[in-house]
């Protein structure tokens, strides 16, 4: 019976150091626009609100709004509606550098959730996008 017992809490323990491992770095627009290049091509992790988004045939760009700062996100995988609060995961992108300083700092989604919240039942929707 011990020997059950040790067996099923490693496995948890195993099975939550795999959970942590593969989740990406949450940070802060603000951090990213701060220090572009230490984020490069790095999975990071955000949450914010969309508050523009521009999409063709299910390919776009959305800008995300964490409450610190600002930025676009690619997507091949449709776009998110205005007001709609999300949590993306991708890769740090740069654009255009010029006179040392970087113009277009976005990400490439990987992955995202979104929570929508209804006005008249006061409830709220979970989705994954993939």
């Amino acid at each position: 019976m011990d020997v059950f017992r040790r067996a099923f809490f490693l496995s948890i323990i195993m099975a939550g150091a795999l959970a942590l491992t593969a989740c990406p770095n949450q940070t802060t627009i603000s951090k990213i626009n701060q220090n572009p290049a230490k984020y490069r091509n790095k999975q990071v992790g955000l949450i914010g609100t969309v508050t523009n988004s521009y999409g063709v045939l299910g390919n776009g760009v959305y800008e995300l709004d964490d409450g610190t700062g600002r930025i676009w996100v690619a997507t091949t995988h449709g776009v998110p509606s205005k007001g709609t609060r999300v949590g993306v995961s991708g890769q740090v992108y740069t654009g255009v550098e010029f006179g040392g300083r970087t113009y277009g700092t976005g990400l490439k989604e990987e992955h995202r959730r979104t929570r929508t919240y209804c006005s008249l039942t006061n409830c709220f929707i979970f989705t994954r996008a993939y």
